[in-house]
């Protein structure tokens, strides 16, 4: 998928408001969903967390964070965070939009934007936080029939998917939210998946 493609498909369709129960107490985040157009193809590019963090250690993810004070607003809260974790430049962040916000296990309201971006400098991964960074085809992560879902009932959720790409394992709320975002572009492609139980 080109960066031409994906943006006709993201701004062609209309955010629908998710039904989600009101929720109280959630601390904002947010995330950064950065795409980037190599040889033609827009690729995802993701983390995997350090297994020395507290909260999440060793899943896969996308940079991002809690809002500190000193951040604008929560799109500046993901740009630091990007800045922090993979080195990537706010300068070469382009913003495409938001998806709904997401509320998670451990007690975040999480806004994911996604972003087109072309770094200008190699990325590198803050040893702290991040183990490795690395790219996923786009296409592959949007194709629902490539995701897999457990029925389980977990926090405000049914089900939790999975997406897995060559040896790793993409699911939690990373998985959500790109479930999320390819329900978006491909929204009549929203009843695919493969049920694990």
């Amino acid at each position: 998928m080109t960066r031409d493609e994906f943006l006709q498909r993201f701004q062609l369709h209309h955010k629908k408001p998710l039904q989600r129960p009101p929720l109280k107490r959630l601390r904002p985040a947010a995330v950064l969903i950065p795409l980037w157009e190599r040889e033609g193809e827009l690729q995802l590019i993701l983390t995997q967390r350090s297994v020395n963090l507290r909260h999440h250690a060793g899943q896969i993810s996308f940079p991002g964070g809690r809002q500190e004070l000193n951040d604008a607003d929560l799109y500046a809260t993901a740009l630091r965070e990007a800045h922090e974790e993979i080195g990537l430049d706010p300068g070469d962040v382009e913003l495409v939009g938001a998806l709904e916000d997401y509320p998670v296990i451990s007690n975040f309201l999480i806004r994911p934007y996604v972003a087109f971006v072309r770094p200008s400098a190699p990325l590198r991964p803050d040893p702290r936080e991040v183990s490795e960074i690395f790219t996923v085809p786009l296409k592959h992560v949007l194709h629902q029939q490539q995701h897999f879902a457990y029925r389980l009932r977990r926090f405000i959720y049914d089900q939790v998917y999975f997406i897995p790409y060559q040896h790793r394992n993409i699911w939690g709320a990373t998985a959500g939210i790109l479930r999320e975002l390819a329900d978006h572009v491909y929204p009549e492609r929203h009843t695919f998946y493969r049920s694990l139980n």
